[in-house]
């Protein structure tokens, strides 16, 4: 289907609230006065997207698996598309009707469930026992507060079983899985203990919350209370359980080849993307607030969410053309 953001002209910003803000097209095409104070906004859902100013009251919208409205129309004339690109859109959003019923009904009877998990022999962290003083100052070292959550350590095992902080997994607060950070400098410095489909961080995510972030890694996660995937690609059960939590999803990738083909999964999936111009000392979401703090940036990831596939090919190709040098 097509891009709204890329056929509205001007630039855009995004908004905490989620809209995509830029000077209304609308107003004096009804005339009204020109708008030049970014009173024009689009929502989006995935493919479905809702449009609103705030200058003149003009509203319309777009639902994938329904005609283009007369309203809608209006809109997109106004932004130079003719009348048979127009129609090609209507006919080709009504071939995913009952596709998109299908797959609503396939949902409601989907219930997820995991199972529960028994996590490995070790202690509470404890910021005034002296053997844990190494995992305190790690996780400061990587700006985690190591009180905001349940870290276990491991200072009296031996073996593999020693120098690791596990991070327990958690699905409506029940205990699901876990993950093994080793602090030996030894191969792996992971080890995962996740159930098909699972997403850390999905109990961070609050009911008033109209975004959720969307990363890689966990102290990632950890860094900006968002989702970590654990690994590169996005399955089909982790897109299930996202879709639960009814928000504008935006994927932070890695700044590694991996992490950026993920880019293209993101944006098949509806979500946004955001790569933003952080040095090229910065490798992940954790690395960027030890950079640079976080609420900086946290700005910088909502500023630069897009779902325009050329912007981020043209984001992509400034990190590649890095990575080769």
């Amino acid at each position: 289907m097509f891009d709204i953001l890329s056929i509205v002209p001007g630039k855009k910003k995004l908004t905490h609230g989620g809209w995509h803000s830029f000077n209304a097209i609308c107003c004096h095409h009804r005339g009204h006065k020109a708008d030049t104070r970014g009173r024009g906004g689009i929502k989006k859902d995935g493919e479905n997207w809702s449009y609103a100013c705030f200058n003149c009251g003009f509203k319309c919208g777009f639902t994938l698996g329904k005609q283009i409205s007369d309203i809608t129309k209006s809109l997109l004339k106004w932004c130079g598309i003719d009348n048979i690109q127009i129609q090609r859109w209507s006919l080709e959003s009504l071939q995913y009707k009952d596709l998109l019923d299908f797959a609503h009904l396939k949902k409601q009877k989907t219930k997820i469930k995991f199972e529960e998990h028994k996590l490995p022999e070790a202690e509470i962290l404890d910021i005034n026992n002296p053997l844990h003083k190494v995992y305190v100052d790690y996780l400061s070292a990587r700006l985690i507060n190591y009180n905001d959550y349940p870290f276990l350590v491991t200072p009296n095992n031996t073996g593999r079983q020693s120098n690791r902080i596990i991070i327990p997994y958690t699905y409506n607060n029940k205990i699901v899985g876990h993950t093994s950070r080793f602090l030996d400098n030894k191969i792996p410095k992971y080890i995962n203990e996740q159930q098909p489909g699972y997403v850390f961080g999905y109990d961070f995510q609050k009911p008033d919350w109209e975004v959720c972030l969307l990363v890689e890694g966990i102290f990632d996660a950890l860094s900006l209370n968002a989702c970590a995937l654990t690994h590169n690609t996005i399955n089909d059960g982790q897109v299930q359980l996202l879709a639960q939590l009814n928000k504008q999803i935006i994927f932070i990738p890695d700044r590694d080849e991996t992490g950026l083909e993920t880019c293209d999964r993101a944006l098949e999936l509806g979500y946004s993307v955001s790569i933003p111009n952080w040095d090229d000392s910065v490798k992940d979401v954790n690395d960027a607030v030890v950079k640079y703090g976080k609420l900086p940036t946290l700005l910088s990831i909502l500023s630069s969410a897009t779902a325009s596939k050329i912007k981020i090919k043209l984001q992509r190709k400034k990190i590649e053309k890095r990575l080769r040098k």
